[in-house]
């Protein structure tokens, strides 16, 4: 069971701009780095084989050496989630890596359990899935190739019941593990100073200390 990070390198000026509008470049992107930060430690106690799908091919080289107990680092390419995501699958399948799990660089309150009960589920369904409560999704494990996903409606609340209909349209069986949500909004801030109060983990633990800093 392989375990895929999709994220993208924290730089200022560059993502979460939602966050920048009330928090200014500087604490949106110490906000994105922090969230970077949990979501390579979640990579990094995987018990399987883990990936990297970076955004910028020019990232690749840097995330090898500073993390060099990744299996892969792939560069993303596509024009939308979809078509990234089907890339990254294509070449992880070539290599031999039969069950995916896809998370984002944004969930810090996801947690190690929600990512082994997606395993499990894959022991029943072709796919699984976890829903956020905007409407898209924040895991996506597949014990098959995904469908072509290119024309779903990425980044809308329409997403998470597109995908299923996608998935079943091709004949794949679609299962579910526990909700989590991704952080998107000053609002998601406020959410998580409150849930990751009682997190033990260490880079939850500097994320809530950030956030009772800046909110």
């Amino acid at each position: 069971m392989t375990l895929i990070l999709f994220c993208k390198h924290p730089r200022l000026g560059v993502g979460k701009q939602r966050l920048a509008r009330v928090l200014g470049q500087q604490g949106a992107f110490r906000i994105a780095d922090m969230l970077h930060r949990c979501a390579l430690a979640q990579l990094a106690s995987w018990p399987g084989p883990s990936v990297i799908a970076c955004a910028d091919a020019a990232d690749c080289d840097s995330y090898r050496a500073e993390h060099p107990w990744v299996d892969a680092v792939i560069a993303q390419q596509g024009n939308n989630l979809g078509e990234r995501i089907n890339h990254v699958e294509r070449q992880l399948r070539a290599a031999g890596h039969e069950r995916l799990i896809i998370i984002g660089s944004d969930m810090p309150e996801q947690t190690p359990d929600q990512l082994l009960a997606a395993a499990e589920k894959l022991a029943q369904h072709d796919i699984v899935l976890s829903a956020a409560t905007d409407g898209g999704v924040t895991l996506m494990a597949a014990a098959v190739a995904w469908p072509e996903l290119h024309a779903l409606p990425w980044s809308t609340p329409e997403l998470g019941q597109a995908l299923v209909e996608c998935c079943e349209q091709a004949g794949l069986s679609v299962g579910w593990v526990a909700p989590c949500d991704d952080v998107d909004l000053v609002a998601d801030l406020r959410r998580l100073r409150t849930s990751l109060a009682a997190d033990t983990r260490a880079p939850q633990q500097a994320l809530h200390s950030l956030l009772q800093e800046c909110l």
